[in-house]
């Protein structure tokens, strides 16, 4: 199986094809809705951001607190609809790679294909597998939105399909 490693470069990314299986071991983020949203209040307000956007991801994911021998309780991928009218001043900023569950607009489709970035699939109902993965968790930013902060994960070998490519190819609009 093809392995990658964050920074995810436009080297490393163009090379990316929907439906494709990897496995990414490097410096991933986690951002919700909320962070999101104040991410993009940072941006317009041309406020220094919490961590560098430029070649990194973002895990749409809401971790659960570790039990005494993990690094991190289940981390799932959350539905990534609901962060797409965020993504455009993320994308300008330079982020490379989005991962989570489930499709996305035409909108995003286009600004992905635009920018050069790419939007990974991560296994639902797979938080507890997934946690495994996981070797480092470190609070970045919004600790007051508990499970839905920032946080900086380090991982290795963590399973994800290419959903949509940098040419736009979704794997929701080809599947016969």
């Amino acid at each position: 199986m093809l392995r990658i490693e964050t920074p995810l470069t436009l080297e490393k990314l163009l090379n990316l094809e929907a439906g494709q299986f990897l496995y990414l071991s490097g410096i991933i983020y986690t951002a919700r809705d909320q962070a999101h949203k104040r991410l993009v209040e940072l941006i317009r307000r041309d406020a220094e951001l919490p961590f560098n956007l430029k070649e990194s991801i973002i895990y749409y994911c809401g971790p659960t607190p570790a039990p005494k021998e993990r690094v991190i309780g289940s981390c799932g991928p959350t539905t990534s609809l609901r962060m797409d009218g965020f993504i455009e001043p993320l994308l300008k900023r330079g982020l490379r790679g989005m991962i989570g569950k489930g499709r996305r607009s035409l909108t995003v489709r286009r600004l992905l294909k635009k920018y050069k970035a790419i939007y990974f699939l991560a296994p639902s109902g797979c938080g507890a597998l997934l946690a495994k993965k996981v070797l480092s968790k470190k609070l970045v930013a919004f600790g007051e939105l508990g499970p839905e902060a920032i946080y900086r994960l380090e991982v290795k070998d963590f399973p994800l399909i290419v959903g949509i490519d940098s040419r736009g190819v979704d794997i929701y609009e080809n599947i016969e």
